[in-house]
């Protein structure tokens, strides 16, 4: 009889399971411009999907095409509140967030336009803005709130954190609340803060252990290429955009940048007594050549096309190097934008100066940044003329700023303003 009732009562499950996603189902098909088919559900949720949605390709033009964004549904019930994720750039599979977990939320993750599938059949870059960005989560959002009842936050990490400020900016009634992670709000495309900030993070000894090593590796460049081009050929690493001279030249600039922002430990820097083995291994290790070969300029394309439009990003100061670098100018600061093609385009930063104005008052939002992240240093400033909260979590990076590594004391904080924010009650 017992075996019989768990029987029974297991059945009861599959049968509401499969009542629920029939629902769901009959909801997603009354959805104009969205296709979607079953994928494997998160644990803790009723059903997920994968998302195509039509986008315009211009959203004030219809006349110019569209594209199918891919996103991905996870399910959790009508009245729960919605997190909308805006990846900064492809999502090629579901994941689901420490902040839809937080709130036990319905979770819709969103690819950004312009990359992997996300993508028109021809890239056109003139409509890759952060007007068109964020009319693309707008309409995902419009659409979803004829299912979904409950509030609405949006969140994302890096790129994707930016994207969430970026999209609260232009549709201020779309979430209740947005948590950007690590998101960094430039003023230009080569923002100063970056080099005030790489000027004074850390111990002075630190920071000279640093440039030592740069100069170290910079000093002897024609033995450390000569054996990196074993890794490249092992790696099958392609260099067009770049040549693999100037791809070592650009790492070695980086390596500081790279260095802080994933908070590496000063204590092991390579000395110049220490092997070539262990110094190139470093090399790989903190910034490498990877990043500079036509593979990941490809995928990078669309991120560095927006930093050197409207985005803002980062330069290298090089005065320090000055008769060390021999593939690289260092009569000026070269830019760590690499633009699609190496097409000609003017960095405009009306908008993302616009931006940074506004976030002075704009209410409800949460961000998080590590104190020893380099994009801490173009992160929105806190502010006392609205009830946002701001955290700098020291001795966190661009890759463990997150909720769950925060001190119990501001996990609390957030916990509380995002429960009222939310209308959750916790009694």
């Amino acid at each position: 009889m017992k075996k019989l009732s768990i029987l029974l009562l297991f059945l009861f499950i599959l049968n509401n399971i499969a009542e629920a996603q029939t629902v769901l189902e009959e909801k997603l098909f009354s959805l104009p411009d969205v296709i979607f088919k079953k994928i494997d559900t998160p644990e803790g949720y009723e059903a997920a999907y994968e998302l195509k949605v039509r986008q315009e390709i211009d959203h004030n033009d219809p006349s110019k095409g569209y594209f199918y964004q891919r996103a991905y549904l996870s399910h959790k019930g009508y009245d729960n509140p919605t997190a909308i994720i805006t990846n900064g750039y492809g999502r090629p599979s579901n994941n689901i967030t420490e902040v839809a977990e937080l709130i036990d939320a319905n979770q819709i993750n969103v690819e950004h336009r312009y990359f992997l599938e996300s993508s028109p059949d021809s890239l056109d870059y003139d409509y890759l803005n952060f007007e068109q960005v964020t009319a693309d989560l707008h309409k995902i959002n419009q659409l979803f709130r004829r299912i979904y009842n409950g509030k609405w936050v949006s969140t994302g990490i890096s790129k994707g954190g930016t994207t969430t400020i970026f999209y609260r900016y232009f549709y201020p009634d779309d979430v209740d609340v947005s948590i950007p992670y690590v998101a960094p709000v430039n003023h230009s495309d080569e923002d100063p803060r970056i080099y005030e900030f790489l000027d004074n993070i850390g111990s002075k000894q630190c920071r000279q252990d640093i440039e030592a090593y740069q100069m170290d590796m910079l000093e002897n460049s024609d033995q450390m290429r000569a054996l990196l081009k074993w890794y490249v050929k092992g790696k099958g690493l392609k260099f067009n955009y770049l040549n693999m001279d100037e791809a070592y030249e650009y790492a070695i600039l980086e390596f500081p940048f790279s260095f802080w922002q994933y908070g590496h430990d000063c204590a092991i820097i390579p000395k110049k007594t220490d092997s070539t083995e262990k110094k190139l291994q470093y090399f790989l290790d903190i910034v490498g050549l990877d990043f500079y070969s036509d593979s990941s300029m490809e995928s990078y394309a669309s991120h560095y096309y927006q930093s050197g439009t409207e985005m803002g990003y980062y330069g290298y100061e090089t005065e320090d190097f000055k008769g060390l670098l021999k593939y690289i100018s260092a009569d000026s600061h070269p830019s760590a934008v690499f633009m699609p093609n190496k097409m000609k385009a003017n960095f405009k930063g009306e908008l993302t100066n616009r931006v940074s104005k506004w976030s002075e008052t704009a209410p409800n939002m949460i961000y998080i940044n590590g104190a020893l992240d380099t994009w801490s240093a173009t992160a929105v400033p806190p502010s006392d003329k609205t009830n946002s909260l701001f955290f700098f979590m020291e001795g966190k990076h661009h890759g463990s700023a997150r909720i769950r590594n925060m001190s119990e004391k501001d996990k609390s904080r957030l916990i509380k303003s995002l429960n009222t924010w939310l209308d959750i009650d916790k009694s």
